[in-house]
């Protein structure tokens, strides 16, 4: 693959480069701070969602508080909606989050390179729902396992804190996990990695995602961890598909 252009065929200083980091980092913010009024106004709507999946595993038996969160500290209450709210205003800044990235790093690209930026951004917000939309399906059976491994002589309570870092978390590390095959199909395309290296290293890869999965995933139970890696193994061999389409594509218009 051929090297990517330089800051003279790119024509920009790497002061104006920095100065194009400052602005692409100042809409970031905003967008997350519009995300997070958002967040705050909806904050029960997405308290009742995210709540879904204890309430799901939650039993008389098992459960001194009946399915509710328990509040130990007074603070908490604001805490946690306040953490919601930016959760959520992060996930609502997410498209001009990845619609800036793609600004930034687009004049170290070719002009046919340039022609990807809707799918790249429109891919990476779907896959990182996906990937989130799949922690939240797999919760509940994960909240079970970890709630009966310890023995029927432990009753469930948890407190808002801890659940819900557990619950962001989770569907943070999966929304992240189903980023990979964008990030090493970009590393193709841009000739940091080429195609006959991940084909070539594919058993390293698998025992590398499966070390990742282990210590990416909060809970760190064999439910979440499977459903986390064996889609992570999965896109490694779409990637490899993908890279060797564009390696041929690209050989083809360097020999016309």
């Amino acid at each position: 693959m051929s090297a990517q252009p330089s800051s003279a065929e790119t024509g920009m200083t790497l002061v104006e480069h920095l100065a194009e980091l400052r602005h692409r980092l100042i809409v970031c913010v905003v967008a997350v701070a519009v995300g997070m009024v958002a967040g705050f106004i909806l904050y029960p709507w997405v308290f009742d969602i995210l709540l879904a999946p204890y309430e799901r595993i939650a039993t008389a038996d098992n459960s001194i508080a009946d399915g509710k969160l328990v509040q130990i500290d007074p603070l908490e209450g604001f805490s946690i909606r306040m953490k919601t709210s930016a959760y959520t205003g992060i996930a609502f800044a997410m498209p001009v989050i990845l619609w800036q990235i793609w600004k930034f790093v687009t004049p170290g690209l070719y002009p046919h390179e340039r022609r990807y930026a809707v799918p790249f951004v429109a891919s990476a917000l779907t896959l990182f729902v996906l990937g989130a939309g799949l922690a939240y399906y797999t919760l509940p059976r994960a909240l079970e396992f970890l709630v009966d491994i310890g023995g029927d002589d432990l009753v469930t309570a948890f407190a808002p804190g801890k659940y819900f870092q557990l619950i962001t978390y989770m569907m943070l590390a999966f929304g992240i996990g189903f980023e990979f095959p964008i990030v090493l199909i970009f590393l193709q395309m841009a000739g940091v990695l080429e195609t006959d290296t991940l084909r070539k290293g594919r058993r390293f890869a698998i025992v590398g995602i499966l070390v990742l999965v282990a210590v990416i995933t909060p809970s760190g139970d064999p439910i979440s961890m499977l459903m986390l890696s064996v889609p992570m193994i999965i896109f490694y061999e779409i990637a490899i598909v993908a890279g060797s389409i564009i390696t041929r594509r690209q050989a083809e218009k360097a020999a016309a």
